[in-house]
């Protein structure tokens, strides 16, 4: 059933209560009402309950903006993204909102793309509206973020990024060189012993960390490290199909890619098809080769047979974000650190 109000009550609904008026109405003072509504003080149950019953009757809202001001204090969180389109970072986004609000914060989230001076526009904006503190993914993994600039802002600040960076301030990322590690291991155990890594550009400073575990797992078994065999190409699935296949044309004796992107993964699929293989874990019947990915996306788990990638959870790290953000201005800490979350192995 549908409540219908009459004008008198529409008109005390727009109006605007003020402590003042729940004061009045439950009987106390002011200063009492507002260390109830703040939880401070020692105050009596009856009391509490008088003022929290006259909160309800008058429909009070607390004016959080002024309250705010007063404490210096804030319950929102900016969050500044490159992209929120990036399936990757819009896990990361998701993690730290539902970190944030299970601990009674809100996220105000800003996209600054591939400008500097728009990311810091986004900076200055959230600073001027009372943000209690910012994380933000860089530009680009190049991107040199100036921590006394940051810091000039006086907002506890993380950065969440692909790769490491050396500054100082506080970071939240993946651990790319073990996961490229624990990718290329998997693949040996497999029995291969001729694997290429295709995908990402040479700027990259997340694809360096994970091509400097793929050499580094190769040298520690013995076997082969050959230039020709890790090749650059952009994000998506056409540009990863096109350069698979014109390796495996020049390169036949390859039995397993890694793919930098998880849409490099699924492209290879395709790539490796058109020379006539298929994917799969037999190296030595039916010219099978086996893929493994970083970072699976849903689009992923519609391959067959599925794709296996190595996953540094961004959900993970958007909560690690918030965590470590909220723990700045709630206990002051305002030491530095670095966050690292571990990846997994699993299928998509």
């Amino acid at each position: 059933m549908i409540k219908r109000f009459t004008y008198a009550e529409k008109g005390n609904l727009l109006k605007k209560v003020t402590i003042t008026e729940v004061a009045e109405h439950a009987g106390v003072s002011v200063t009492t009402v507002s260390m109830v509504l703040s939880n401070k003080g020692r105050i009596s149950p009856d009391t509490i309950e008088k003022v929290n019953n006259a909160v309800a009757a008058l429909g009070y809202v607390k004016n959080r903006s002024a309250a705010n001001l007063r404490s210096n204090s804030s319950e929102i969180i900016g969050l500044i993204l490159k992209d929120i389109s990036d399936p990757y970072y819009a896990q990361v986004a998701a993690g730290l909102c539902e970190e944030t609000e299970k601990q009674g914060y809100m996220v105000f989230l800003a996209q600054s793309g591939e400008s500097d001076e728009k990311f810091e526009h986004c900076m200055l904006t959230m600073a001027r509206q009372g943000v209690g503190g910012i994380a933000f993914c860089p530009n680009n993994e190049n991107q040199h973020v100036n921590a006394d600039v940051l810091k000039a802002h006086k907002l506890p600040m993380v950065c969440i990024s692909r790769a490491s960076l050396n500054q100082q301030i506080d970071y939240v990322g993946p651990d790319n060189a073990s996961a490229a590690k624990m990718a290329t291991e998997h693949l040996i155990n497999q029995g291969h012993r001729r694997i290429a890594y295709v995908g990402g550009k040479s700027s990259s400073l997340c694809r360096a960390e994970r091509v400097g575990g793929y050499c580094s797992t190769l040298m520690q078994f013995g076997l082969p490290l050959k230039p020709e065999w890790v090749i650059e190409c952009d994000a998506g699935q056409a540009p990863a199909a096109d350069a698979v296949q014109a390796l495996l044309a020049t390169h036949p004796q390859i039995t397993a890619v890694l793919c930098h992107y998880s849409s490099t993964a699924v492209g290879a699929v395709q790539g490796i098809a058109r020379v006539g293989r298929s994917v799969g874990e037999d190296i030595f019947i039916g010219k099978q080769l086996s893929i493994v990915g970083f970072d699976a996306v849903q689009d992923a788990e519609l391959t067959d047979p599925p794709i296996t990638f190595v996953n540094s959870d961004a959900k993970e790290i958007g909560r690690q974000a918030a965590k470590r953000l909220i723990e700045q201005f709630e206990e002051s800490d305002t030491i530095p650190r670095k966050v690292i979350v571990a990846p997994t192995l699993t299928n998509a």
